[in-house]
């Protein structure tokens, strides 16, 4: 999808989201950045998380005045969760929707050879970090997150369904994800709905490695013969986050093009 054609669309969107607040963590560019302003074009007051303030800001920058917020921090560090969720109770007083989007990946190679603490800080970050951002926000006791019916979302991916040579801990870590998805949507309903989106290649800068000077070639396997954009999730997010989905929870929805049931990987 162009620029133009998200921005048309965009335009035509419903409210959805009206009057709610959203939290998205890893949103300074990519699929984050994308679901953020997704859920803005529907009417929601968005917080965006990144590690880095400068990129941060770049991205709250392109949001309507006083649409956005930016709050920089390390998306496994117990202190950065707390500030975020106590400026959302402050500013906002609520908070409606969570999309958990923080992952990593800095090893690439096969598993054998792979370096324990890399693996130990991908489970810390992917997996332990999104639990925590869930029970810290049904926690919080400002928020009214059960009250309000909160809803999470969260990233997973396709790397976690079938094997992906190169990729493989990544996958395990994603694997989880969509388990704990299933899980905390058992244990949170009926008050909150839990759902996650799993992409095959989306064309960021996280995934350039997988398809950078091949991409024709890298989608040539895909039935729909491209690769994923950053609008292809949003739109996959804003369905799970909205009304349109109240009867929807611990669900693993795969966006991928096709590949996976053509026999592909990410």
């Amino acid at each position: 999808m162009t620029e133009q054609a998200s921005r048309d669309a965009q335009n035509h969107l419903g409210k959805r989201f009206s009057g709610q607040v959203a939290l998205i963590t890893g949103a300074s560019r990519g699929i984050g950045l994308g679901i953020a302003k997704r859920l803005q074009a529907e009417g929601a007051t968005v917080v965006l998380t990144a590690r880095k303030p400068e990129a941060l800001a770049e991205a709250v920058a392109q949001f309507p005045d006083g649409t956005a917020l930016a709050i920089a921090g390390k998306s496994d560090n117990p202190e950065h969760r707390a500030e975020v969720f106590d400026t959302i109770a402050e500013k906002f007083g609520r908070l409606d929707v969570l999309v958990t989007n923080v992952g990593i990946n800095p090893v690439y190679g096969p598993l054998i050879d792979i370096d324990l603490d890399a693996a130990r800080k991908i489970l810390d970050v992917n997996v332990i970090g999104t639990l925590a951002w869930v029970q810290e926000a049904v926690h919080h006791e400002k928020l009214g997150f059960r009250e309000n019916k909160g809803r999470v979302v969260s990233i997973s991916s396709v790397a976690g369904q079938v094997p992906s040579p190169g990729i493989s801990f990544y996958g395990i870590s994603k694997a989880a994800v969509s388990h704990l998805t299933k899980s905390l949507a058992v244990e949170l309903g009926p008050d909150i709905r839990v759902n996650a989106v799993a992409p095959a290649v989306v064309k960021t800068n996280f995934a350039t490695a997988l398809y950078e000077g091949k991409e024709e070639e890298v989608a040539s396997v895909y039935p729909a013969k491209r690769l994923g954009t950053p609008e292809d999730i949003a739109g996959a997010v804003a369905y799970l986050a909205s009304s349109d989905a109240d009867w929807i929870t611990a669900q693993v929805l795969t966006a991928d093009g096709g590949v996976i049931t053509a026999g592909g990987n990410a």
